[in-house]
C-alpha cells in the first residue's frame, strides 16, 4: 500500500477540525537552538556524521519544541529539544534490527536504561542512548517531586511494555484490530513526554486532576491526534518494511479495504482524527467546571491553564514540524513543496 495519505491530508483538515487552523507561533530564538541541539546530539554520539544522512538528523526537533514552547525560556525549550532527539533515536533503534521483532531484546535494553536512571549514572562504555538518558533525567526531575518522577518512571514502563508488544506482533505478523490499536500506539508513542511538560513550564500538577475523566480524555485524545498524524507522515517508510503499526495500514486490514483506494482510506483517516480533536476539545472546555469542584489554589490552577493551553497547542504545531522536518523522507531530500505549499496557504 504506497502513499495512501500524505501531511496534506492534515493539513486540509482545518475546514473539519478547526482548532487545527491557527498556525502556530515559533520561539524567537528557534535557529539558536536548532545549532545547540545539534551539537549536543552529535557530542553524545545520537548524531553521527552528515546529520542529512539519518532521519534523526534530519529531524530538526528543536522546530518542534520552539513551536510547542514559543515563549517559554531557552534552556527550558532547549532540554524539551533534547528530549525530543533522545526520544526518536530510541525509535529508531527499536524500529530496526535486531530489537524490531524481539520483545525480550527490547525488555533487555530498556532494562539497562531504566538501571541506569535509577543508579544515576551510565555504565562505563554504555550506548550514548544511555548516557543521554541520565544527563536528560537529572536535568528534567532536578525540581520535581517523588510522585512526579514516579509518574514519568511509570510511563517509561508503559513505553517499553508497548514497544516490545509490537516487536511481538511484527515477529508473528499480528496486525492489531481497531480496538487494540489505539491505546498500543498511544502508550508507544513517547507517553513520558507529555510529563516533560510540567518542568519545562515550571510548573507541578495535582495527581487528583491527573485522575479525572475530563482531562484524561483531554490527554490521551491530544496523544491519539499526535500519533495518528504522525502515521500519515510515516506511513510509507513503514509500509516499506513490512511494519503495520500506523492507522492507515490497521484501517484497510479492519474493514477490508483495496490498499489502492486512497480517497476512501483518507478519508477514514481524517473522520478518525477530526473525532479525537473534538473529544479533546470538548473535554477542554468542561475544564473549569471541573477545577471549580476540586477546589484547585490559585497557583495549582494557574498551572493547569499553562499546561492546558499547550496541550491544545502540540495538534497544530506537529503538524506544521511534520510539514517541515525530513525525517520521513530519503536522505537530502527537503521538505515536498506540496507539504510547503498547503502549510503557507493556512497562514
Amino acid at each position: 500500500m504506497g502513499q495512501v495519505v500524505d501531511i496534506s491530508l492534515l493539513l486540509s483538515m482545518t475546514d473539519r477540525a478547526a482548532p487545527l487552523a491557527a498556525p502556530s507561533a515559533m520561539h524567537p530564538e528557534s535557529w539558536r537552538l536548532g545549532a545547540q541541539v545539534e551539537a549536543w546530539a552529535r557530542g553524545r554520539g545520537l548524531v553521527l556524521g552528515d546529520p542529512d544522512t539519518s532521519p534523526l538528523g534530519r529531524a530538526r526537533c528543536e522546530r518542534l519544541a520552539a513551536r510547542v514552547f514559543p515563549t517559554a525560556e531557552l534552556p527550558a525549550v532547549d532540554l524539551f529539544a533534547r528530549w525530543l532527539t533522545w526520544t526518536l533515536a530510541l525509535d529508531d533503534t527499536l524500529d530496526h534490527p535486531p530489537l524490531a521483532d524481539s520483545g525480550s531484546a527490547v525488555h533487555a535494553l530498556y532494562d539497562d536504561l531504566l538501571r541506569a536512571m535509577r543508579r544515576g549514572h551510565a555504565r562505563p562504555g554504555a550506548r550514548p542512548l544511555e548516557a543521554a538518558l541520565v544527563e536528560l533525567w537529572d536535568a528534567a526531575s532536578a525540581n520535581m517531586s517523588r510522585e512526579w518522577r514516579r509518574r514519568f518512571m511509570l510511563h517509561l514502563e508503559t513505553h517499553r511494555d508497548a514497544c516490545a508488544e509490537e516487536a511481538v506482533n511484527r515477529r508473528v505478523r499480528h496486525v492489531p484490530t481497531l480496538a487494540q490499536y489505539a491505546p498500543l500506539r498511544r502508550r508507544a508513542c513517547g507517553p513520558f513526554l507529555y510529563d516533560l511538560l510540567e518542568p519545562v513550564l515550571g510548573v507541578e500538577l495535582p495527581a487528583r486532576l491527573l485522575r479525572t475523566p475530563r482531562w484524561t480524555t483531554l490527554a490521551l485524545g491530544v496523544a491519539d491526534i499526535v500519533a495518528w498524524s504522525n502515521d500519515v507522515a510515516s506511513h510509507d517508510l513503514e509500509a516499506a518494511r513490512g511494519d503495520v503499526h500506523d492507522l492507515p495500514a490497521v484501517l484497510v486490514r479492519a474493514h477490508g479495504l483495496d490498499p489502492d483506494d486512497t480517497a476512501t482510506i483518507g478519508h477514514m483517516v481524517a473522520d478518525k482524527i477530526a473525532d479525537r480533536v473534538e473529544d479533546a476539545w470538548a473535554a477542554a472546555r468542561r475544564l473549569p467546571e471541573m477545577l471549580d469542584r476540586l477546589e484547585l489554589t490559585v497557583a495549582q490552577r494557574a498551572a493547569a491553564a499553562q499546561v492546558v493551553k499547550v496541550l491544545l497547542d502540540i495538534p497544530r504545531a506537529h503538524v506544521e514540524w511534520l510539514a517541515e522536518s525530513g525525517r520521513f523522507g530519503p536522505p537530502g531530500e527537503s521538505p515536498a513543496p506540496l507539504r510547503l505549499d498547503a502549510l503557507a496557504s493556512l497562514r
